[in-house]
């Protein structure tokens, strides 16, 4: 079991958590690359993916960071995890300013 801010985190909670996040980002990056894609009728299912898959990905990310609150933090994790969200941000104004 993990220590997790002074209660013990189960394993099913932990695998809960990547979970969410690992089909969040596969959702986001479904709707993103709907949204991008020259196909119309992909691009109807774009905006919903991409929602869905920011709430979950960013949720099972928190709560995998909230869970792993007693682990030493890793400086290139820090670098991957805040390039993930830059990355996402620049995506979605570009998408923005284009009009979907």
């Amino acid at each position: 079991m993990e220590q997790t801010l002074g209660r013990m985190a189960t394993r099913p909670q932990s695998k809960r958590a990547d979970l969410a996040s690992g089909i969040g980002a596969g959702l986001l990056g479904g709707g993103l690359g709907a949204l991008v894609a020259q196909y119309v009728s992909v691009a109807a299912v774009a905006v919903p993916f991409v929602v869905i898959g920011v709430i979950l990905h960013a949720w099972g990310m928190l709560e995998r960071h909230r869970l792993d609150a007693a682990a030493p933090r890793m400086w290139w994790a820090e670098i991957l995890i805040w390039g993930c969200w830059a990355t996402l941000v620049v995506l979605v104004a570009f998408l923005l300013i284009r009009g979907w």
